[in-house]
């Protein structure tokens, strides 16, 4: 089975490495980690992402740009805001985007 891959990004850095590694359990889930809208847009070049999750931590300015840099890129991304609330809430958030 193919791996997918996710790109979390999120500027608190315990969180989103938390993230990962649930992400990271699931597996064929891998998870890529950008703690600042710079890197991600770097990231984002280097790998075929089949989502994006948006944590805490970028200014309004900076996940505008972001969405906007990923659709521009990749128009069929799915695109998740993760607000919190638990591992269960995450998944569900993550196999919601994907199907």
């Amino acid at each position: 089975m193919d791996v997918i891959e996710i790109l979390i990004v999120g500027t608190n850095q315990p969180i989103m490495e938390t993230i990962a590694r649930l992400i990271d359990k699931e597996g064929t889930w891998k998870a890529t980690v950008s703690f600042s809208f710079d890197d991600a847009c770097k990231v984002c070049l280097s790998k075929d992402f089949k989502l994006a999750l948006i944590g805490a931590g970028l200014t309004d300015k900076e996940e505008l740009q972001l969405k906007a840099y990923l659709n521009e890129l990749k128009p069929s991304l799915p695109i998740v805001k993760h607000y919190g609330g638990g591992s269960g809430l995450l998944f569900a958030e993550i196999h919601q985007a994907l199907a």
